[in-house]
């Protein structure tokens, strides 16, 4: 296993004496991490990939970066005082047990007890929907918001729901699991393993909608081989493009993963009356096919009074959001210690 060479040189030292806060986004390909000031700013980050057999030796190189993030805290006089992790799935904090799907081994996997018992440090998890939320209102485009939803729609899609200051997280974890939302009366069988939303919207959907158009357009294919000199172009690439020039079918498809973000949108909208919903993942740099359009069309089917006072906008911290975001989970972590030691030392007095 490699470590990605980390960019901690060209980062600002955080004060001496001052803890610094561990972050590690886990995802079923890569796993990144980072040292986080208290203040929020990111002063090293490094990257490996995710091991393909998952479980204990996943786990290993979550305490390898856990254990890396202490020595460059050391190089830079500090101290880590608690670690966030952030889950591709969910999260019981009071068991310490996770389930990431995306990663074999891992369901109902004692990861937390794990990791305390091989590094000396305070950790805390959450599910990545919680971490994007999270980073965005601490350090990014919600800076200061208390109603906020982050949609994330990349392979899957899912949402962070914050109300009045505070993150829902649901019976088990659960809230926020956006791709479900049921935007079709006609049911179709890709709807029992990924919900309506994301069988129609996700980027996953984008990609198999976009090889479907590329069979029934094979000529627009073709001409990517026609051009030796040419990098051929994925399938996305074909449609977007194809889209934008006006290609009739193209537009179809566009327009129709338009109207179920739209949908998407409004719902949530007109559940949370939020103050912003920033978008985010991959599907949205297209942002001229997918944030623009959206932005529009939400309104036909959202609440009248909900619509008109939600700001729609693209996340300013694209994936760091999830490494602020569980920097953030940390840092609740050590205030809740600090106000627990606090209210022991009055009792003793």
């Amino acid at each position: 296993m490699t470590v990605n060479k980390g960019s901690g040189k060209t980062g600002k030292r955080i004060e001496n004496g001052r803890p610094a806060l561990g972050a590690i986004d886990i995802g079923g390909t890569k796993i990144a991490s980072g040292l986080v000031s208290t203040s929020g700013r990111v002063v090293y980050k490094a990257q490996i990939e995710t091991p393909p057999a998952g479980g204990k030796e996943a786990a290993e190189a979550i305490i390898s970066l856990a254990l890396q993030l202490q020595t460059e805290a050391k190089k830079r006089k500090l101290r880590v005082g608690a670690i966030g992790l952030c889950i591709p799935g969910l999260v019981n904090p009071a068991s310490g047990l996770i389930w990431a799907p995306n990663i074999k081994g891992w369901k109902n996997f004692k990861l937390l007890p794990w990791l305390e018992k091989k590094v000396d440090s305070q950790f805390s998890a959450v599910s990545d929907r919680t971490a994007y939320v999270e980073g965005e209102a601490w350090r990014g485009v919600a800076r200061g918001k208390k109603n906020v939803i982050y949609l994330a729609v990349g392979t899957g899609i899912g949402a962070g729901i914050m109300v009045d200051g505070r993150v829902i997280h649901g019976q088990s974890d659960l809230a926020g699991a956006a791709g479900w939302l049921a935007l079709n009366p006609e049911f179709k069988p890709a709807y029992k393993r990924t919900g309506c939303f994301e069988a129609e919207a996700s980027g996953r959907a984008l990609f198999q909608k976009s090889k479907e158009f590329i069979r029934k357009q094979p000529e627009l294919f073709a001409s990517q081989h026609s051009r030796p000199s040419a990098a051929v172009k994925n399938p996305v690439e074909i449609l977007c493009e194809a889209a934008r020039a006006g290609q009739t079918e193209a537009v179809k498809v566009v327009g129709e993963i338009q109207k179920y973000l739209a949908m998407g949108v409004a719902n949530l909208v007109s559940l949370f009356n939020p103050e912003m919903i920033v978008l985010g993942g991959g599907l949205f740099r297209s942002a001229d096919l997918f944030f623009e359009p959206v932005k529009k069309k939400f309104k036909l089917w959202a609440q009248p009074l909900a619509a008109r006072e939600v700001e729609i906008v693209l996340s300013s911290l694209g994936q760091e959001a999830a490494l602020l975001g569980c920097a953030r989970s940390a840092l609740v972590l050590l205030d809740e210690k600090a106000l627990k030691g606090r209210k022991e030392e009055r009792r003793k007095v």
